[in-house]
């Protein structure tokens, strides 16, 4: 079967035609659809690429049985109910930089028009007049730019202000001061701080529960007398009833809004009647530029996404920001690992998991969250629908089933790239552990106290047994009868004629009777298979 992709809100046909080049891929491209329409046909695909215009709701996201990606052509995903699609394991991908020089351009084009006069301007000589004397503006030079968030656009900007000589400066906690140093911007100690030094103040944060509301009537204050205040970011993050105050008693000077609490803008509105407003229809993003690389953007990730299933670039996963290419390896052991241990414990009768705990040597560590949420994944194979369980929702889904997860310090260094996870049911524990190196595939290295060397791939075969001579040739005379073809052998023991556990890569699914076949001969003790189904 196809994978399926709708893609409406008219991205731009370079990034459609990414995906209509994949020959696994059928796109469906049609316009804007209403609710109703979407949520009647939603079920039939895997992942939907759109703009702000599609609203991706609750309602849709549960429908979407078969929904895994959700590709958004632009910055912001405030039309996409994030804590849903982490529920259900859904990707959400956006493409955070294409639109970034668009926004800055605007931002100074806007900000001139409004220091020089110029919609005025041109709107009296189209009318015949010439008020020359009456349009005096002032210049950005030896400003202070008071610049809220640090990140992709605000840098932008702060780039091009400091070519118009401007003195700038920024508030981000979230910021480190390396990158501060590199963009020549003076840090503010705080919001206040900012507040309090800027003559132009822009905001460019996310809307959350933290920035709604952030520049309100208290902040807006805080201003020098005559600050202009611009909101290129997102509609809520400046408060318009405190604004419009601040401006109509004389404090604020004027403002620039290119967003809305309430999209689109129509009919009366207490700024309209501001001739110190200027006001644009949210085209922070409106180039053919822009357009075209936020839409290539988003169709190469959601390709990546479902082909490779790559979730670097998802919003709401574990790898944003890690190279998937490198841990990929390690993400696959620490999810086979918790498989091969959940299996075991299962086999002493201990299937309710309590915690999952992992450890990783040094090249890891730093990669801890995702390499849990493999191990969460793999601790939840068969528990959870397999469609359903990914690296974006294994720790919710863990958590809600009670278990504990967490990452073990110290104490374990056999290699930089090692993994161990280790699981505890109902008093039993069970630790499965390997290496991840770059130079070769990922390898078992241990279970339990046994210390082995097996890829966990295709079908594991686990035996316990008394190390006495024969059983190796008992378990392949059994297997070979059975019909069952071994594709590594791995013996190991503590002890001379004590306790050995054999671990024995077969190939395909073995018939369901190998399992009692094998418990059933000469100095066997138990018999696991672990049949793995999911990938990192």
């Amino acid at each position: 079967m196809p994978i399926r992709i709708f893609v409406t809100d008219d991205i731009d046909h370079e990034g459609v035609e990414l995906l209509r080049a994949v020959p696994e891929f059928a796109v469906d491209e049609l316009p804007t659809l209403p609710a109703a329409e979407l949520l009647e046909r939603i079920d039939q695909y895997d992942a939907i690429v759109g703009r702000s215009a599609t609203r991706v709701n609750e309602a849709l996201l549960r429908r979407a049985r078969k929904l895994r990606v959700v590709g958004r052509a632009g910055v912001g995903v405030d039309n996409v109910a994030m804590d849903i699609a982490t529920e259900l394991g859904i990707a959400v991908i956006n493409a955070p930089a294409g639109n970034t020089v668009a926004v800055a351009e605007l931002f100074f084009g806007t900000v001139i028009s409004l220091l020089r006069h110029l919609t005025r301007a041109d709107a009296s000589m189209h009318e015949g007049r010439w008020e020359r004397s009456e349009l005096l503006g002032s210049e950005l030079r030896g400003k202070t730019l008071g610049i809220v968030g640090l990140g992709r656009i605000g840098g932008e900007v702060s780039h091009r202000a400091l070519a118009f000589g401007m003195d700038v400066q920024a508030f981000d906690p979230y910021v480190g001061d390396e990158r501060f140093a590199a963009l020549r911007v003076k840090r503010a100690p705080s919001l206040d701080a900012l507040l309090g030094a800027a003559q132009l103040l822009t905001v460019h944060v996310p809307l959350t529960d933290e920035t709604t509301g952030m520049i309100g009537a208290a902040a807006l204050r805080r201003l020098r007398p005559g600050a202009i205040v611009v909101n290129m970011a997102r509609g809520g993050i400046v408060d318009d009833d405190a604004l419009r105050a601040a401006i109509d008693r004389g404090h604020v000077a004027g403002a620039v809004l290119d967003v809305y609490v309430t999209e689109p803008l129509i009919g009366d509105h207490p700024f309209r009647g501001c001739a110190n407003v200027v006001l644009t229809p949210h085209i922070g993003a409106s180039s053919a530029e822009a357009q075209r690389n936020v839409a290539v953007d988003a169709c190469a990730a959601v390709r990546d996404a479902l082909l490779h299933g790559d979730l670097s670039r998802t919003l709401n996963g574990v790898l944003a920001g890690e190279d998937a290419a490198t841990l990929g390896p390690a993400l696959l052991l620490a999810r086979r690992a918790a498989t091969v241990a959940r299996a075991l414990l299962a086999e002493r009768g201990a299937t309710a998991i309590d915690s999952v705990t992992l450890k990783t040597g040094d090249d890891l560590t730093a990669s801890a969250g995702a390499l849990l949420a493999a191990a969460a994944a793999g601790t939840l194979e068969g528990v959870v629908e397999a469609d359903r369980l990914n690296l974006i929702n294994a720790r919710s889904l863990a958590t809600a089933r009670g278990l504990v997860l967490a990452h073990g310090e110290g104490g374990f260094a056999p290699h930089s790239r090692a993994v161990e996870v280790r699981l505890v049911a109902g008093g039993h524990a069970m630790r499965v552990g390997g290496v991840a190196a770059l130079d070769f595939p990922p390898r078992l290295t241990r279970i339990a106290d046994f210390h082995i060397d097996v890829a966990p791939r295709g079908t594991l075969l686990v035996l316990t047994n008394r190390d006495v001579p024969g059983v190796i040739g008992r378990v392949g005379t059994a297997l070979a009868e059975a019909g069952v073809n071994i594709a590594e052998y791995h013996q190991a023991r503590l002890a001379e004629g004590g306790d050995a556990l054999a671990v024995v890569t077969i190939d395909g699914v073995p018939p369901a009777h190998v399992r009692e076949t094998l418990i059933a001969l000469r100095d066997v003790r138990s018999a696991t298979l672990v049949r793995f189904t999911g990938t990192a």
